[in-house]
């Protein structure tokens, strides 16, 4: 795993995660869930995925969820260490992305031995999880490779 840091417009950096083998490991997934095991941060999750390819200012998305700033501030940053969210500075605002690649790893992660080797009973999961994409959805809905699935 490696970061590779990014400028953005007012000199923000923003990590992006990447990992080498296309998986979280056990240690990276557990870190992301346990950040989305708090209803704000999960809410704030959503809506930034929701929001994407815009994203969402943190004074917006703190007034959509109706938490104080500074209680926010502390939820994305616990997001944002966990590598599945990303801000960058748009004039005097910070600007929210949901990272759809790090969901994607973590669902890889998570569904890579799926029903022990038995494609027939990922396929309703899979199928499920895919149903709500069109073709301008993030590619963390893209369907799972066939070379990934049992």
């Amino acid at each position: 795993m490696f970061f590779v840091h990014q400028s953005g417009a007012g000199g923000l950096t923003r990590p992006l995660y990447i990992h080498n083998s296309g998986y979280m490991d056990e240690l990276e997934t557990i870190a992301a869930l346990a950040a989305l095991a708090q209803a704000t941060r999960l809410q704030a999750f959503r809506a930034l995925v929701q929001a994407e390819p815009d994203g969402i200012a943190a004074g917006d998305l703190a007034q959509r969820l109706g938490v104080p700033q500074n209680t926010l501030s502390a939820h994305l940053t616990i997001l944002s260490q966990a590598g599945l969210v990303t801000g960058l500075r748009q004039g005097r605002s910070i600007v929210y992305h949901a990272n759809p690649e790090q969901l994607r790893q973590m669902m890889l992660y998570l569904l890579k031995d799926c029903c022990g080797g038995k494609a027939s009973l990922c396929e309703p999961l899979i199928a499920e999880l895919t149903g709500s994409c069109t073709d301008t959805c993030s590619p963390a809905c893209a369907p799972l490779p066939d070379s990934r699935m049992p």
